[in-house]
């Protein structure tokens, strides 16, 4: 993979079948893990950094009532710190949208 490999992308992730099964108390953190399991899986890279919004979006309704779908917006950036073991890392924010049904995955031109 070459540096040139900056990209921002849309998805939407549904979440409600990547908790079924977990406990109620452990819901919102066991989201998080998924959502980062995501993005290593679509970006390629095991740095991955959460927005801070993005973790009030999740926990908004507090550790049970976890979103059932989630637009996300991740994005493949260089990382510039020196003595990095990665020269990319994928950077997820969340998306504001009215409903999330029926999105599909859109690249998104940020410069």
């Amino acid at each position: 993979m070459a540096l040139t490999d900056v990209v921002t992308r849309e998805y939407t992730i549904n979440l409600h079948k990547r908790l079924h099964g977990a406990h109620f108390k452990k819901r919102a953190p066991t989201a998080v893990k998924a959502i980062k399991k995501f993005a290593t899986l679509h970006m390629k890279t095991t740095d991955v950094r959460l927005d801070p919004r993005l973790n009030v979006a999740l926990w908004s309704r507090g550790v049970q009532g976890v979103p059932h779908r989630m637009r996300l917006r991740i994005s493949r950036k260089r990382n510039d710190e020196e003595n990095a073991k990665e020269k990319l890392f994928a950077y997820v924010e969340p998306v504001n949208v009215p409903s999330t049904k029926g999105l599909h995955t859109v690249v998104v031109d940020d410069e």
